[in-house]
């Protein structure tokens, strides 16, 4: 423990010289020790033998920051400090961050993270939103569904519509927008009663999706 007030005192000349010997000591040690020095000064050092923790004084000389760990042999950079660029806005921090941050993807702030939350970020934000995962298959056949009208999927999240019929006197194909005005043919619906045909083109969120001249059977995955 090597802690002083920094203050040297009219005292004889050897009293004097111990006093600034105690002084320089404090100073070298970065005033260790178990309590916080009973004097303190803004910027001051101290090094918290009992918890290992290097922390300074603040600019108002009211509290302590913690700035390292240190374990008796390395320097450790304690968990949550901030990345900041010149000009002292936070771009980053050097710890974790809540499971439910890296799970819905939409923390901004660079971190560090373990593989093991970077697979469950995965699942949670791909795997719930796979086609399919939590979807069910619905019958339009006999109703909620005409030809030749546009339909948008608003689900969130892509869903697979599945058409086919044979056609009398007509082409029929399944087309899909991403603005209900440029369409592209995505499958055949049958011609003419000749074959019978269909289609299960996957329509991703606010797509449009339509049949036109006709069908039979109309079935959605969503």
């Amino acid at each position: 423990m090597s802690q002083h007030d920094f203050s040297i005192a009219n005292q004889t000349a050897s009293n004097a010289r111990a006093d600034i010997n105690n002084a320089l000591q404090a100073l070298a040690s970065n005033n260790s020790g178990n309590s916080a020095p009973s004097t303190t000064y803004a910027n001051m050092w101290w090094y918290e033998n009992d918890t290992n923790l290097l922390k300074i004084r603040n600019e108002s000389d009211n509290g302590w920051i913690s700035v390292a760990y240190l374990d008796g042999s390395n320097w450790e950079i304690l968990d949550n400090t901030q990345v900041v660029n010149t000009s002292g806005t936070q771009i980053g921090v050097l710890g974790d961050q809540a499971t439910s941050t890296w799970e819905t993807g939409t923390g901004t702030t660079e971190s560090l993270v373990s593989p093991a939350k970077v697979a469950a970020s995965a699942t949670e934000v791909v795997g719930d939103y796979a086609l399919g995962v939590g979807q069910t298959w619905t019958d339009y056949s006999s109703s909620g569904r005409s030809a030749n009208t546009s339909y948008q999927n608003t689900t969130g999240r892509p869903i697979q519509v599945a058409i086919s019929g044979a056609i009398l006197g007509a082409e029929g194909r399944i087309e899909v927008s991403s603005n209900n005005s440029t369409w592209i043919n995505v499958g055949p619906i049958g011609q003419a009663q000749q074959f019978r045909a269909g289609a299960a083109p996957i329509v991703p969120n606010l797509y449009y999706y339509r049949a036109i001249n006709g069908f039979d059977n109309w079935a959605e995955l969503r």
